[in-house]
């Protein structure tokens, strides 16, 4: 994909509108309840069947904060009740336990993320805890290609804690900072002063992180383009290996905690834009790589290596260069993808509970594709990561002939190709540098799944 963007406010703001980020397809609203154990189980079988293992990847959901972010849509419980984390580590081993029996023991586990919530309201011993029943459960990869990573609450850790970290055999940090003006972290209610940053940062060079990422996110009550443009400044100097600049999707109908934002802090939809733009010009002018979406890299860093030859992925957790693996969701809420499935876990303790003490899996809903789903998929994918859809690759691959297949997907593109964001030219669909902050409504007209009444259930594409 060529590095060169071009921002154009108009056409930006004509096509920033809801629709999916597509770290699946289908994604999660299609994910029904009649999908049963029994599918998850059967999915498992036929991936153990595959004649070269497949790695797997790990995702652990630790819902606990101890306060509240009021931008914050994630599934989360706001508790300073330490015996809620203690009791809540008992049923993840348990089910740690019921899906490691599923899988062949010759599996590596290749990549582990533990998310939130806030992975560090564990404590120490707890994490050790954690980790100690997952080496127990899967065969870890111990080469150097293995990802494991854990997102981390500046306000939650020392120094010390992140060695410790690094100890247990975490390789990768991602800190969410969001933005470090004082007025907009008051207006969020989370406060973290830039210091204190700096010096987990440098603490985490010190423990030999293979890889240091940073959260930012844009759209934020109070936010100037003068205000972050200061916290960039300061993002660019920390210098981390990846940043991820986040659109903020106020929505305060849906999300109670954002109810707690005064309405006139809102920025205006053209701030947003403008923030957008100087977002992009001050990374990219720093020397990161614009991945996709809102991932950016230095040059030397894996993402970014993978975009430059043709390897980069896409699964739940957004870019990556393990997507290959199944994908086993652990806790509340935690989805998971095995063969040519999606599963999803119980929203809810009480629910995930249940099923534990029932010694069952706690699977409450998922999806199973079938052949019109792994070609879309492909297709999206493949636009997502690489910004171009070969026609003659997915003809020779699903045996169809493209143009036909996907006539009225590429019907639906007329208005992108006549504001010169998509070409079709030879065989290919291809994004031009004007369209590649609108890959999301691109990717949309093969969707087969966007009723009128699906895309109020995503954020803005832009």
């Amino acid at each position: 994909m060529n590095q060169t963007q071009v921002f154009d406010r108009a056409l930006v703001s004509k096509y920033d509108f809801p629709g999916p980020r597509y770290t699946s397809y289908p994604t999660a609203p299609q994910f029904h309840e009649s999908f049963a154990k029994d599918d998850y189980r059967q999915a498992i079988e036929t991936s153990n069947g595959d004649p070269l293992p497949k790695p797997l990847s790990v995702y652990v959901h630790i819902p606990f904060c101890m306060s509240l972010c009021y931008y914050c849509a994630c599934n989360k419980i706001i508790t300073r009740k330490a015996e809620k984390a203690a009791e809540y580590l008992d049923y993840l081993q348990r089910e740690i336990a019921l899906q490691a029996e599923l899988f062949d023991a010759d599996r590596r586990l290749t990549q582990l993320h533990l998310g939130g919530g806030t992975p560090t309201y564990f404590t120490d011993e707890q994490l050790a805890e954690l980790m100690g029943a997952l080496r127990q459960a899967f065969r870890f990869d111990t080469r150097s290609a293995h990802e494991f990573s854990v997102e981390v609450d500046p306000r939650t850790v020392t120094p010390e804690r992140l060695h410790g970290l690094r100890q247990l055999g975490f390789n990768r940090l991602s800190f969410g900072l969001q933005d470090f003006d004082p007025d907009v972290q008051a207006a969020v209610n989370r406060i973290q002063s830039e210091a204190q940053v700096r010096a987990l940062v440098e603490a985490a060079r010190e423990a030999d992180f293979d890889s240091i990422s940073v959260d930012l996110i844009y759209g934020l009550p109070l936010q100037t383009v003068e205000s972050f443009d200061a916290t960039l400044s300061k993002a660019i100097d920390i210098r981390p290996d990846r940043i991820a600049a986040y659109s903020y999707a106020h929505l305060p109908s849906r999300f109670k905690a954002q109810r707690l934002i005064r309405p006139e802090h809102m920025p205006p939809p053209e701030r947003k834009l403008e923030l957008l733009e100087l977002t992009i010009q001050r990374l990219t002018a720093a020397g990161y790589i614009y991945i996709g979406m809102d991932h950016f890299a230095l040059p030397d860093d894996e993402l970014a290596q993978a975009r430059q030859n043709g390897t980069l992925q896409r699964n739940f957790q957004g870019y990556s260069t393990h997507a290959a693996c199944d994908l086993i969701g652990l806790g509340i809420s935690a989805i998971g993808k095995v063969a040519d499935s999606y599963s999803q876990n119980a929203k809810t303790l009480s629910r995930y509970y249940a099923c534990l003490d029932a010694d069952r899996l706690p699977v409450e809903r998922g999806y199973r594709l079938d052949d019109d789903d792994r070609l879309r998929r492909d297709v999206i994918m493949a636009l997502m990561c690489h910004g171009r859809i070969d026609m003659a690759h997915f003809e020779r691959r699903y045996d169809i002939e493209f143009a036909r297949y996907f006539a009225d997907s590429l019907d639906q593109l007329s208005g992108h190709i006549a504001d010169g964001l998509v070409a079709i030219e030879g065989g290919a669909v291809r994004l031009l540098p004007r369209g590649k902050l609108m890959m999301r409504s691109v990717a949309m007209a093969f969707d087969a799944y966007l009723g009128e009444g699906q895309r109020g259930l995503f954020s803005r594409t832009v």
